[in-house]
């Protein structure tokens, strides 16, 4: 099949010019996947996902956080939490303004499953107008960065908001496939820096999180490793119980890894999340058959 893909930049918070790509099938799109990135990464990341989905009519739409990949400012830094979150609001209006009526599934990996979570609750009701929230390996339990890493960042938010560290993860915990964590370290958009302001306005995002997960009021669906050593699962089981809205589901892959669209198990990964918007989808949408057949 013939893929489409452009890029284009769109005014982020203060002005900033935030790039952008698209990927789309051509022809009727009966659905949009808007994905968020994780620290460090960038919106070119998830080939899998995007030849999984454009199959089966789906369009995806990807930015690069300010800070990171082809977008301006500096690396790992930002002002406030909301900043991100304000981005991803734009992102989503963008994508509204050129694909009017076609739904919409919002989707984080890593730290960008954590934007889209607290973006979910602060703002219900501009979620209510997407088909559901995808957390992949949310960044809303322990993570593996060293203690004096966090507490470093957090004596130094005030006096020197901008000092820059390598978070230290472990590159080799993003993937069981030596294949794919050897073009992680070739790869130049990719970052492994965090500043003391993020690191501060990190943990007071995760503690309202937590603090707030009764009120999610949206179709949600979690995907974590249950071997990763980047973002503990259990945290996204403790938000997961938390949450009362009765449509939500979360499946733990056994032994996996940190970055679930390029482990080992990646097919059964993506098969999940396909299956799983399908049934979301309204259901107009999903009498319009796919093109073609992914397998």
């Amino acid at each position: 099949m013939t893929i489409y893909h452009s890029v284009g930049t769109f005014k982020g918070v203060g002005g900033i010019d935030l790039y952008y790509q698209n990927w789309n099938p051509g022809g009727k799109i009966r659905g949009i996947l808007a994905l968020v990135h994780g620290l460090g990464g960038h919106s070119g990341l998830y080939k899998n996902i995007i030849e999984h989905l454009l199959p089966q009519q789906y369009a995806v739409y990807g930015l690069d956080l300010r800070g990171h990949g082809q977008s301006p400012g500096q690396r790992g830094y930002i002002n406030t939490w909301s900043e991100f979150r304000d981005d991803v609001r734009t992102f989503l209006k963008m994508i509204q303004q050129q694909q009017p009526e076609c739904p919409i599934f919002l989707f984080g990996h890593s730290m960008g499953g954590m934007i889209v979570l607290e973006y979910a609750l602060r703002h219900p009701e501009e979620i209510s107008a997407l088909q559901g929230v995808i957390a992949v390996a949310p960044s809303i339990g322990e993570v593996g960065v060293s203690p004096v890493r966090v507490l470093l960042g957090k004596m130094l938010s005030r006096l020197w908001p901008r000092f820059s560290l390598n978070t230290g993860l472990d590159i080799t915990a993003g993937s069981r496939d030596p294949k794919i964590v050897a073009t992680y370290i070739q790869d130049p958009l990719r970052h492994t820096r965090a500043t003391a302001r993020f690191s501060t306005e990190f943990f007071t995002t995760l503690a309202w999180i937590h603090a707030h997960a009764e009120e999610w009021n949206a179709p949600l669906l979690i995907l974590h490793g249950g071997a990763d050593r980047v973002v503990f699962p259990e945290g996204s089981e403790i938000f997961y119980q938390r949450v009362t809205y009765p449509d939500k589901l979360r499946i733990e892959y056994s032994g996996a890894y940190h970055d679930l669209h390029c482990d080992l198990n990646y097919r059964e990964f993506l098969s999940d999340l396909s299956n799983w918007m399908e049934q979301h989808l309204p259901a107009q949408v999903r009498q319009l058959e796919p093109m073609m057949s992914n397998e």
